[in-house]
């Protein structure tokens, strides 16, 4: 496995394992899923309040009551912020949210919280509030954002004393718009519109980890590229590539997102043991940067 420094400070396993998906699942499978997690390396593991209605981080806490001991080999992150009809940072939500997941998931303190979606509403001086009793009670350690562009994470910093380490965005090479506006600079094609206000650079300037999610999907959860007949060139570039190194199509996809220099974390949302080991292999892959390139072009993304 290879390891990246999260926010330049912790030391993070490149494919985290996320567990929006563990809701539903037997105590065996999600041991299962858990060994299969450790053996690969990974040391990451990522949840948020909403997911399952809460009862995904009740059954990793359920996990871990089982097995204690792996408390400490886990960097462990939520998210929060997401209520029914709204987003809400308010300082009383977040603190609220926190005590929640710290219930629900058994632990004293969590590694890491990311503010999910944006909450337009946001004072920055709440959120900071929260933050400093969340960090000095020991109850988050660090702290970050998802789904946030640069100018509100600025905003943020405005207030917040805490350095944000993460930014969880949508990434994969059928939704590379962080990347493929930045190389249509001075452009007027479609390629040329910036969604994301050159947010990649900004996360590469202030040492914030791009997090990955939904790597291996098009669209907003509108299913998988690979082995899809909507995408035969990629998937034939997928496989050529992939027969070289002795991969999977879908751990090349993955390669293609570490390869970046940015150093992005992927995000592995399977519960499937054989995916989760499939898509681990992709760390040990350097993508030269043609390959690289080949990729890209090959989901269709033109260069000016």
């Amino acid at each position: 496995m290879k390891y990246i420094k999260m926010g330049g400070i912790i030391p993070a396993s490149a494919v985290s394992l996320g567990c929006m998906r563990m809701n539903g699942l037997s105590d065996e499978r999600v041991d299962a899923i858990m060994e299969c997690a450790f053996e690969n390396g990974i040391n990451y593991f990522d949840h948020a309040d909403i997911y399952g209605g809460g009862n995904s981080e009740r059954l990793f806490g359920a996990y871990l009551k089982r097995h204690p001991e792996a408390r400490d080999k886990m960097v462990l992150q939520t998210k929060c912020g997401i209520r029914p009809g709204m987003y809400d940072f308010s300082k009383e939500h977040i603190l609220e949210a926190v005590e929640g997941s710290l219930s629900r998931l058994g632990v004293d303190y969590v590694d890491a919280l990311l503010l999910h979606r944006p909450d337009t509403l946001m004072e920055p001086g709440e959120v900071a509030e929260a933050f400093d009793l969340l960090h000095s009670q020991g109850k988050v350690r660090y702290f970050g954002v998802s789904n946030h562009n640069a100018m509100q994470m600025e905003l943020l910093k405005t207030c917040v004393k805490q350095p944000l380490i993460a930014d969880q965005l949508q990434f994969s090479v059928t939704e590379a718009g962080m990347v493929t506006s930045g190389m249509n600079v001075n452009m007027k094609n479609a390629e040329s519109q910036m969604h994301d206000g050159s947010l990649l650079e900004y996360c590469r300037i202030q040492n914030v980890t791009v997090q990955v999610w939904s790597p291996f999907q098009y669209g907003f959860f509108a299913g998988m590229f690979v082995d899809n007949d909507q995408f035969p060139e990629l998937n034939r570039k997928l496989a050529e590539i992939g027969e070289k190194y002795g991969i999977s199509k879908t751990a090349v996809a993955a390669a293609w997102i570490l390869r970046h220099p940015a150093g992005m974390q992927v995000i592995a949302g399977t519960m499937n043991p054989h995916h989760l080991s499939d898509i681990c292999t992709a760390a040990d892959v350097p993508l030269t940067r043609s390959e690289w390139y080949d990729i890209y072009r090959a989901a269709g993304h033109c260069l000016p």
